[in-house]
Order: C-alpha cells, then sequence, then structure tokens
C-alpha cells in the first residue's frame, strides 16, 4: 500500500525512513564554534575527523594516569523535555562525569557527548550542545568530539537522551584517594546547587502526586517557575578543587555526592578500618530538600540515600590543614564547612546508623532546612 500521492515502486529515500542528513550536517556546523571555544593545550583538532585527538604531552603531563568516567543526566531530561528548557541540561551532563574524575585527583582533559532522538531538532540540539560546551569551559576541559544519532521509532515526540564521556590525568603520585587517610581527618562538605541530577524520578513523582504545573510557582524558591527551579544546574567543582589540591596539598580523598547519597557516596573512598561521623546540624540544607521531604513524607533515611541535602562534594583533609583549606575553597566561590570527621570502624559498606562502632557513615544531629 502507497502513500496518499506516492506512486507505485517510488523510491524510498533515508528522510523518507526518518532520518534527515542535512539536518545532522547543519547542526555539526551550528555546534563547531561552541566547540572550538573550549580548546586548550593539548586539543587543537577541529570537529568532523571518525576520532577525536588529544596530546597529553602538550597538555603538560610528565607520568600521567588517565581516568574516564561517563554517565547521563537521568529523568531530570523529562523536565526540560516537557518545558522546552534545555540550555542548562548541557551542564548537568558535564558535571555528573568532571565531579567523578574530581575523586581521582584527575583533571578533565576532554569531553565526548551522545545525544539521541526520533526526529532532530537542530535549534533544540543546538542549545543543548551551548550547554555542554558551557559546562566544558567551566571545567577546563575540550568538547573534543560526540555522536547525534536521529533514531525514529526509538524516541517519540520531541524526547531525546544524552550521554557523556570524559578522559583526565593526574601524575601518578598525586591520586586520590590518598593512602595516608587516618582516624582524625576532617570532612569539609561542598555546598551542592539543588538535587543536581539525582533523584529525579522520586521529584516527577512528587510533582505529579501534588498537580503542580511546571510553570506554576516553586514552593520554596520565590520568583521562579517549579521547573526552572527544579532544572538549577549541577555545580562543578573542579577548578576550586584542583587549585586547593595543587596549592594548600591538604586534600586526601574527594567524595562525589550522587545517587546513594552522603551515605553510600563517602564510604567508597574511605579505607578499612575507618568511618566517617557526619554531624547533620552542621550544614542548613536548602529549602527544595524540605520541600520534597514534605511533599513525599521522607523518612530522613530515604531522603539521605537519594538526594545530596545540600552537600555535593565531601573533602576528607588533614585536620591541621583544614582552615587554610576551608579558607582558600571559600574564596574561590564554594561554601565550604566542617560537617565531621574519620574515626574508627566501618570500612568499604555502604550503611549508615546513628551510632554503633561498625558503620561507614556514622550520623548524628538534626537535619534542618532554609525556609526560602
Amino acid at each position: 500500500m502507497t502513500e496518499p500521492g506516492q506512486r507505485p515502486n517510488a523510491p524510498v529515500s533515508y528522510r523518507d525512513a526518518g532520518v534527515d542528513i542535512d539536518a545532522g550536517n547543519a547542526l555539526v556546523e551550528a555546534i563547531k564554534p561552541l566547540a572550538k571555544a573550549t580548546r586548550r593545550l593539548g586539543a587543537d583538532a577541529d570537529l568532523g575527523g571518525f576520532g577525536a585527538l588529544f596530546d597529553l604531552k602538550r597538555a603538560g603531563f610528565a607520568d600521567p594516569i588517565l581516568v574516564a568516567s561517563t554517565d547521563g543526566v537521568g529523568t531530570k531530561l523529562k523536565i526540560a523535555i516537557e518545558t522546552g528548557r534545555h540550555a542548562t541540561i548541557g551542564i548537568d551532563l558535564v558535571a555528573m562525569c568532571v565531579n567523578d574524575l574530581l575523586a581521582q585527583g584527575a583533571e578533565p582533559l576532554f569531553f565526548l557527548d551522545y545525544f539521541a532522538c526520533g526526529k532532530l531538532d537542530v535549534e533544540t540540539a543546538r542549545t543543548v550542545v551551548a550547554g555542554i560546551a558551557e559546562g566544558c569551559r567551566q571545567a577546563g576541559c575540550a568538547l573534543i568530539g560526540g555522536e547525534t544519532a536521529e533514531m525514529p521509532g526509538m524516541y517519540g515526540g520531541k524526547d531525546y537522551d544524552l550521554a557523556g564521556f570524559s578522559v583526565g590525568a593526574v601524575e601518578r603520585g598525586a591520586l586520590l584517594p590518598r593512602r595516608d587517610i587516618a582516624v582524625g581527618d576532617v570532612l569539609i562538605g561542598l555546598a551542592s546547587s539543588g538535587p543536581h541530577s539525582n533523584g529525579y524520578s522520586l521529584i516527577r513523582r512528587l510533582v505529579a502526586d501534588a498537580n503542580a504545573g511546571w510553570d506554576a510557582p516553586a514552593p520554596f524558591a520565590p520568583g521562579l517557575p517549579l521547573a526552572e527551579a527544579l532544572l538549577v544546574p549541577t555545580r562543578i567543582y573542579v577548578e576550586p578543587v584542583l587549585s586547593a589540591i595543587r596549592e594548600i596539598g591538604a586534600i586526601k580523598a574527594v567524595a562525589h555526592i550522587t545517587g546513594g547519597g552522603l551515605v553510600e557516596n563517602l564510604p567508597r573512598v574511605l579505607p578499612e578500618g575507618v568511618a566517617g561521623a557526619i554531624d547533620l546540624a552542621s550544614w542548613t540544607a536548602p529549602a527544595v530538600f524540605g520541600w520534597l521531604a514534605r511533599a513525599g513524607r521522607l523518612e530522613t533515611g530515604e531522603l539521605l540515600r537519594t538526594f545530596n541535602v545540600g552537600i555535593g562534594l565531601i573533602i576528607v583533609a588533614d585536620k591541621s590543614k583544614a582552615d587554610a583549606l576551608v579558607a582558600h575553597l571559600a574564596a574561590k566561590g564554594e561554601r565550604p564547612g566542617i560537617i565531621g570527621e574519620l574515626t574508627a570502624g566501618g570500612g568499604q559498606k555502604s550503611r549508615a546508623k546513628g551510632s554503633g562502632s561498625g558503620e561507614a557513615v556514622r550520623l548524628s544531629g538534626r537535619l534542618s532546612f532554609t525556609s526560602h
């Protein structure tokens, strides 16, 4: 059976099957200036080759270890798609990868993205990639390549998906976590910008249960629509933390607080026999987490395992240099604070309790939230 107006046995093109090669070429041309703006030493090639190049020697490394990370943005994407707000979701993509590189002490060198959709909208894709380029600029890494896949039948309507891949490097003697982590080291928390890119399946469920519209005023952020308040991008910690590692020299480990929260991510960087003692009263969590706790009637344990509750990164540091480290990070624009210390016990476990001697993370105090 032929479509109306189509001749029997007429040739069928790739465009007829739903894939527009010309649109893909137009996107490549549109994003070339964005990628060029992220160039750094070691990344000098243009987009368009079959593989992307990076020169480690030109980047200044002598005996480097490469560190790789890949991630996505999760269902936070659905809010961007449903509301047409695509400008910052690319920052999230970069942040989720490069903040993981920091946990090894690595400097992000380059980034590649994967954008998949059912039907390519050049302007939407360009806006997304512009956000990726901005994230790369914040992280000091080069956007050296990527892939755009138009796959009709795989994605419906305006849906698209994102994945990112980043590679960093660290000199062999500077790899984190260090081996001298010990009882008495302090835990320094760096403030998050909100939920970052975790827990959005629960967030979207709570928004739906409340029958809240994405353009309705955010109950936790006066003056902002709900969608805009929930799309605040993940904070990128690269520049301040790398400068602290190099200039203060007190950082022994870094934990990126993503899915699983404080209680499951901090143990990933601690050796056997050492536990983290965290005082929940030592910071005030942003209002969004209080709203989520109330909207979902979430117990503290569930809240802590799902969200970062205001702490996007935890640094394990030498106690004798903690004040200097906090001052340095504050001068770089971060909001650091001492939230606990390392004690005996624990090890590589992902459970947290209020007391006892065998848990990897011990919690005390009561979490509080800002009013707005």
